[in-house]
């Protein structure tokens, strides 16, 4: 949507209501005095309002009409006068009565408008340059401001360039480039097959991940990072580029659960998954990752995880790590807390640095840039693609493939959205969402924390992992942080309150519980094809979420937090002395508060079962070797062929999966070239489509 000259000063000035210029009361006085509205760049929210369905772009501009109208008062019981027309006291009042408001459209204003601005308040920077915000708060920003430039080499992966509307023939067709089909890519050109890539987002490498904040963000994911559920109740992060979500992940690299392993060979009748063949998948794929526990130190936040698990005799263990190459320099340990902006120092074992360098080796065609917008079948059988790629002088240009075999590896948002509007109509199709939904627990500490320093996640706390002799409960590790994710993510309950928090920035460490969950939601395509994502926390996977949103609290506690910031919009608050809580009554009404959408924060950085797998063609649209069961020839490489949430960072998993249906796709292949046998398929191919 196109901000009207009247919708960019409304949105000024509800900047300087959420980041109000204020008197000094505790030094840094140029911090207190800056607003929201200084250096805030309109432009990039309306290239974040542009990447919305159309739907999501009408309602926030209902949203601006609303907030210009004199009838505005009758949504706070406040003055008759639109927004502009309030005192700076009347603007804050407005905003915390919508905070808090019985009426859900008004819960999902005031959140859209929060991380909005907020974050770009923060997350900002001219290229090259400090944001004014970041030296009070302790933020140092890129590395490169401080320790030069990392030398830039050569883009190691050729990518087609094409100069007008073309027509591609190939084998394989792979979309998606990320762990699932960056896998299949690197697997089936290995073998010698002739295969495509398109992805829709930009080829990064080096120098191109200048870890700015809102430049990253707005380039790297999925709907400039603004990708979020109808209601607006869970905010969604998804890699969009080239090396999907593994280019910016956070490394973590878990094996699947054998319980869980054993969950999906069970109840959707997949055996396979339990399988030696499986488990040699996650071998092949671990050691193509150099998955290590190598590293050399923790980061203030993850250290407080393992400090205060200890103290309660909870166990933790160690995170595995895709990463190659590391020392115990600074400049690496400063260079990791940045990689989930994309690694510029090239530690990070993603597709970008093994299975598609393996692919463009062996022949493999990259095409970046380029967005499908439907599947072409004939006689029941996948054909190919039709695409918009976007020229470097930003022309689009018309793509189509032509394909024996078609792998979909979107992720578990884009892959039932294309198989949707591209008429495939499974029942379960686009069904059964899981997000492994997350809060984040933060500690405020009297040492240092600088949580924005290395490597992101280190330790896990598996104590809250299996609840009530469930599969089912929550993992505690920790996020990246940076001040924008920052303060998008830390409740806002006053602009005074925001600036006390944001200043004590480098004191901030937080948890992040990560939910299992067990109740889905679903993702269809609107009337313009773009996906429209539903999903309500259920009761059972609230449940889950506060009995570790508890125990994240009670760690930080005992690693020597003096005060925890508990996940819900009023911002309750901890007050911790000596390890113990002063105040558990907070911690005990938890349960007893409203938690609605738009009522606290809650995140998904993975998306899951979509497109789930299993033996049983009515419930699964997708078999146990990967084909769909709806079209011959077309197979799902992606989180969203999980039979159900994996309750692990699901990289490694996905990887695997892929793997195996590689191995499946060669010898499908095979029967078209009877001559060759199928490499890499050391068994009987198991699950076939019936």
């Amino acid at each position: 949507m196109n901000l009207t000259a009247s919708h960019r000063q409304l949105l000024l000035q509800l900047a300087d209501t959420f980041i109000p210029s204020l008197s000094e009361p505790t030094g840094a006085p140029e911090f207190w005095r800056r607003a929201g509205s200084e250096g805030l760049r309109l432009e990039l929210l309306e290239a974040a309002l542009a990447a919305q369905p159309a739907a999501a772009q009408a309602q926030f501009g209902q949203l601006l009409t609303l907030l210009e109208n004199p009838l505005l008062g009758l949504s706070w019981l406040g003055p008759l006068k639109s927004f502009g027309q309030l005192t700076a006291a009347q603007r804050e009042q407005l905003l915390q009565s919508w905070a808090d408001s019985p009426l859900p459209p008004l819960r999902q204003g005031f959140q859209a408008l929060r991380k909005l601005l907020t974050f770009l308040y923060y997350a900002d920077s001219p290229a090259g340059e400090a944001n004014p915000a970041w030296a009070a708060a302790g933020y140092p920003g890129p590395t490169g401001l401080t320790d030069g430039q990392p030398v830039d080499t050569v883009r190691p992966l050729p990518t087609l360039q094409p100069t007008a509307d073309v027509t591609y023939t190939c084998e394989v067709l792979v979309i998606g480039s990320g762990a699932g089909g960056g896998v299949v890519a690197g697997e089936l050109a290995e073998a010698g097959h002739d295969v495509l890539v398109l992805d829709k987002g930009p080829y990064c490498h080096g120098c191109d991940f200048t870890q700015r904040e809102a430049d990253m963000i707005g380039r790297l994911y999925d709907a400039r990072g603004t990708l979020g559920t109808t209601d607006g109740g869970v905010t969604l992060l998804a890699g969009s580029c080239l090396g999907g979500g593994t280019t910016v992940n956070w490394a973590g690299s878990f094996r699947t659960p054998d319980y869980v392993l054993e969950e999906w060979a069970r109840e959707h009748d997949a055996p396979h998954f339990t399988q030696p063949a499986f488990q040699a998948s996650l071998d092949a794929v671990a050691r193509a990752l150099h998955v290590n526990i190598d590293y050399g130190r923790h980061n203030g936040q993850n250290q407080a995880l393992l400090d205060g698990s200890r103290r309660l005799g909870q166990h933790t263990r160690l995170i595995p790590r895709n990463e190659l190459g590391l020392d115990d320099s600074d400049a690496h340990f400063r260079g990791l807390g940045f990689s989930t902006f994309g690694d510029r120092y090239g530690v990070k074992q993603g597709t970008l640095n093994t299975y598609l360098k393996t692919a463009a080796r062996h022949g493999a065609r990259l095409l970046p840039d380029t967005e499908v917008t439907r599947l072409t079948q004939q006689a029941g059988r996948a054909t190919g693609a039709e695409a918009w790629h976007t020229s470097a002088d930003g022309r689009r240009l018309r793509i189509m493939v032509q394909a024996k075999r078609v792998v979909v590896a979107g992720g578990a948002i884009q892959t039932p959205t294309l198989l949707l509007r591209s008429g495939l109509s499974h029942a379960h199709l686009g069904r059964h969402l899981h997000l492994h939904p997350t809060v984040a627990v933060t500690g405020i500490y009297p040492e240092l924390i600088e949580p924005w320093y290395g490597p992101s996640m280190s330790v896990v706390n598996d104590s809250c992992t299996r609840l009530h002799g469930t599969n089912f409960g929550a993992k505690i590790e920790t996020p990246p942080a940076h001040l924008g994710l920052m303060a998008m993510t830390l409740p806002w309950t006053s602009g005074t309150e925001h600036k006390q928090l944001m200043q004590q920035a480098a004191h901030l460490g937080s948890f992040i519980v990560l939910t299992r969950d067990r109740d889905g939601g679903r993702v269809r395509p609107d009337a313009q094809g773009q996906p429209l994502i539903d999903y309500r926390l259920s009761r059972f996977d609230r449940g889950s979420l506060l009995a570790g949103v508890r125990t994240a609290a009670e760690i930080h506690a005992a690693a020597g937090a003096h005060t925890v910031l508990l996940p819900h919009g009023t911002l309750p608050r901890l007050r911790a002395q000596d390890g113990r809580i002063l105040n558990p009554a907070v911690l005990d009404g938890l349960p007893a508060l409203n938690w609605g959408p738009n009522r606290f924060n809650l995140y998904s950085a993975h998306q899951m079962s979509t497109c789930r797998m299993g033996g049983r063609r009515h419930d699964h649209p997708t078999s146990p070797t990967g084909e769909t069961y709806e079209l011959r020839g077309l197979y799902v490489a992606d989180g969203s062929a999980f039979p159900a949430c994996s309750g692990v960072n699901p990289m490694l998993t996905i990887m695997a999966l892929a793997h195996h249906t590689a191995q499946h796709l060669k010898a499908d292949l095979a029967a078209d070239r009877p001559d060759r046998a199928p490499v890499g398929l050391g068994q009987d191919v198991v699950g076939a489509r019936p």
